[in-house]
């Protein structure tokens, strides 16, 4: 649970265990990375991409941009260590994934506690099984270090024998669901991965009907995705140009004692005032990120 606004437009995956793309990573124009333990990982080399993780988020020249470890389940073989060693390696957060139950988080956060993890290392944790949706409001208020919600799309769809679709009515349910207990509990929560490489112009009406949504960013699973998402999540110009305007307009009307003001014709009231003053932090926000 989170009053920090922290950029997360774009949030990429990379695998553990290629060490050149962890290096690649400290110069992408990311908002954060997450470093993938689980899925992107062969059984054979998950020792190995444990070793390289912990290795790198030590080492750090990653900049501002935000680090994640995702570790393989707690009930597989590798969990255990893989939890030492993201503890160990103190990233800005540890990702769970399939996570179901509060029980799940509040155990991870046990281990965390006992393998030293360090304060600022948060949860986050993947929503990717239909039980997950049921569960998503004790989920998402099961621990003060839980932060984001990571929608995995492409497990969901599966679960649910339901199909990629461009408008994604099948999982329309269960983005939402989430999306209600992210906000209910005033954590981030991200979008799923967009896998066709090759269609541009998908990818950004993802995003944009993402960001429609309500999602903070969207998860990436190559380079070449960043500066879209970057773009459809972050306010543009004319946004924020608005929101400066509306934050003058409506102080000069309570000044007055006036409670409403009119900008452009547009009813403005308080609501409006408290979504200009997140679009203009988010902004100033990019701009520290980017330095």
């Amino acid at each position: 649970m989170t009053d920090q606004i922290r950029p997360r437009r774009s949030v990429l995956y990379m695998p553990g265990s290629n060490p050149r793309a962890l290096e690649k990573a400290k110069g992408l124009a990311a908002d954060g990375l997450i470093l993938d333990l689980e899925d992107a990982v062969a059984v054979a080399a998950k020792a190995e991409a444990r070793t390289l993780v912990a290795e790198a988020v030590k080492a750090g020249g990653y900049g501002e941009r935000e680090l994640i470890i995702r570790i393989n389940s707690l009930d597989s073989i590798w969990g255990e260590d893989d939890m030492k060693a993201a503890c160990a390696a103190g990233p800005d957060a540890i990702l769970l994934p399939k996570v179901e139950t509060a029980a799940m988080v509040q155990q991870a956060e046990a281990m965390m506690e006992k393998f030293g993890a360090p304060e600022k290392t948060k949860i986050w944790c993947m929503m990717e099984t239909p039980r997950a949706m049921l569960r998503a409001a004790e989920i998402a208020a099961s621990s003060e270090r839980m932060t984001c919600f990571v929608m995995g799309t492409s497990d969901l769809v599966k679960d649910l024998h339901a199909h990629h679709t461009t408008m994604r009515l099948p999982v329309v349910t269960s983005l939402g669901l989430c999306l209600l207990a992210a906000r209910a509990e005033n954590i981030d929560i991200l979008d799923g991965v967009y896998l066709d490489l090759g269609d541009d112009d998908g990818f950004r009406a993802s995003c944009l009907q993402g960001l429609e949504f309500g999602f903070d960013g969207k998860t990436l699973i190559h380079p070449k995705q960043l500066a879209g998402a970057n773009e459809v999540f972050g306010p543009s110009a004319a946004e924020l140009e608005f929101s400066h305007r509306i934050i003058k307009a409506f102080a000069e009307a309570e000044a007055k004692g006036q409670g409403v003001v009119l900008v452009d014709g547009k009813l403005i009231e308080n609501l409006h005032v408290e979504n200009a003053h997140r679009l203009v932090a988010l902004s100033a926000a990019i701009t520290t990120l980017e330095a």
